[in-house]
């Protein structure tokens, strides 16, 4: 059975044999390949992949020499830093990957790239399968994230020079929900895990086969566990802050109530960061939602209070997991954000905004807290919905650090529901029965 990968990165393993940079992205990318490598000869599967480069490339032949299989990978030249581009002679590049690997299954890992409209354009439907990652034309409704009209409307030196304001930002994932609406409407089998994303396919292509599969997440973060002993005393941590939709600016407002009853509270952010200021290179370079970040740090006095951390790896995301007592999802969308499933899977306390898919990986009151989130009718008549929501979200961080026991708790029902959902054997077993049928023609 041939499988032919269509990735929006280089695997790390590919990446360091083409002594190309490797990404800290989707890592779960490097779990389910090596299991597909390892397994090659049992289930008779050869891979492939095909993942953008700088220049158009022919193929490489890498050796797994652990495994005793062999990975085929190509290139095709696709512009990462604008996604919402549909670059010219993609769908030829990719045309000649097909005819040359000859796959039974080609399996695009996320619906809003071109590369996977590309692909469903020039492939027979009944070979293609899609990764829902996320959701563009929803995620373009939420961008916005109550921020006020000064900001949404406001450009920056940098915004202006990159053509990326808000509303721009807001119009390109417009554009890329267009072109993922069209690969779902072009594909012959999609894979979702929650409510939303099975509603949307169904919504843009009634009749796709849907495939329920869940995720499994980076390898380190099945082992470990949190402990409310070993952890920094009222810290707060996000996994990204670096445009609206991670919902930083909600955080931020909530903070000031928060330190009223935990002086010591801190907000630890991973991740892009978009305020920084010690240059004047700085300076020049902050987007406004980056300015609006700054100016509610200045505003509430947090400048002590916020850390950002940068950019981590999977073992430094983890460590600041476990080091801190709380981590919180203040998105105004999301499918099913992997950074969620991990701390769960490492047993911490969560909060999370009630947003998208999140109902369908986490339990309100059982796995944690789950507060109304953006578009709530609770705000539906607020004067001000972005602090009636930032006010939701302290109370929920006040609500989770008034009882440990409560916290104990919490993180051991989380971790038993992310071992089920993202049980990487079980995962696998599913992948496999859905390349099965579709390379059989039987799905």
């Amino acid at each position: 059975m041939k499988i032919l990968w269509i990735c929006n990165i280089a695997l790390p393993r590919v990446a360091e044999y083409l002594h190309m940079e490797a990404s800290n992205k989707e890592g779960w990318l490097t779990g389910l390949s090596d299991r597909l490598l390892e397994q090659s000869r049992k289930n008779d599967i050869e891979l492939a992949v095909a993942f953008p480069v700088q220049e158009d490339q022919s193929k490489w032949e890498i050796p797994v020499p652990e495994y005793g299989a062999q990975l085929t990978a190509y290139g095709f030249v696709e512009d990462t830093a604008h996604p919402e581009t549909y670059p010219e002679g993609l769908e030829e590049r990719l045309r000649r990957i097909i005819e040359d690997f000859k796959p039974q299954v080609v399996h695009c890992f996320g619906t809003e790239f071109p590369h996977t409209l590309a692909a469903t354009r020039v492939c027979e439907k009944e070979k293609i399968l899609l990764g829902i990652q996320g959701l563009c034309a929803i995620y373009a409704k939420a961008y916005l994230a109550d921020l006020p009209e000064a900001v949404i409307r406001r450009v920056t030196f940098r915004d202006l020079l990159r053509k990326d304001s808000i509303m721009q930002q807001q119009q390109k994932f417009e554009k890329r929900g267009e072109m993922e609406q069209e690969a779902i409407r072009n594909a012959g089998h999609v894979t979702g895990r929650t409510w939303i994303d099975k509603k949307y396919t169904a919504d843009c292509n009634p009749r796709v086969q849907y495939h329920f599969m869940n995720e499994t997440l980076r390898r380190n973060f099945y082992e470990g566990k949190w402990n409310i002993e070993q952890c920094e005393k009222h810290s707060i941590f996000l996994s990204q802050g670096d445009y609206p939709i991670k919902g930083l600016h909600y955080m931020l407002q909530a903070m000031p109530e928060i330190l009223e009853k935990y002086p010591d509270a801190k907000v630890y952010v991973a991740g892009n960061c978009i305020v920084r200021q010690d240059t004047w290179k700085d300076e020049i370079k902050i987007s406004s939602y980056g300015k609006y970040l700054l100016d509610l740090i200045k505003q509430y006095h947090l400048q002590d209070k916020i850390i950002f951390l940068g950019k981590m790896d999977a073992g430094a995301m983890k460590e600041q997991f476990l080091k801190s007592s709380l981590f919180v999802c203040p998105s105004t969308i999301e499918n099913s954000p992997n950074s969620l499933g991990e701390a769960m899977l490492l047993g911490m306390p969560c909060v999370t905004a009630n947003v998208g898919g999140i109902r369908s990986i986490f339990e309100d009151g059982r796995d944690g807290i789950a507060y109304p989130g953006f578009g709530a009718d609770l705000y539906k008549d607020a004067p001000h919905k972005e602090q009636a929501q930032a006010k939701e979200l302290a109370r929920a961080v006040l609500q989770m650090w008034s009882d440990e026991e409560k916290m104990r708790e919490y993180g051991n029902r989380a971790r038993e529901h992310a071992c089920r959902t993202h049980d990487g054997d079980e995962n696998f077993r599913t992948l496999i029965q859905i390349y099965e049928k579709i390379a059989e023609g039987r799905a």
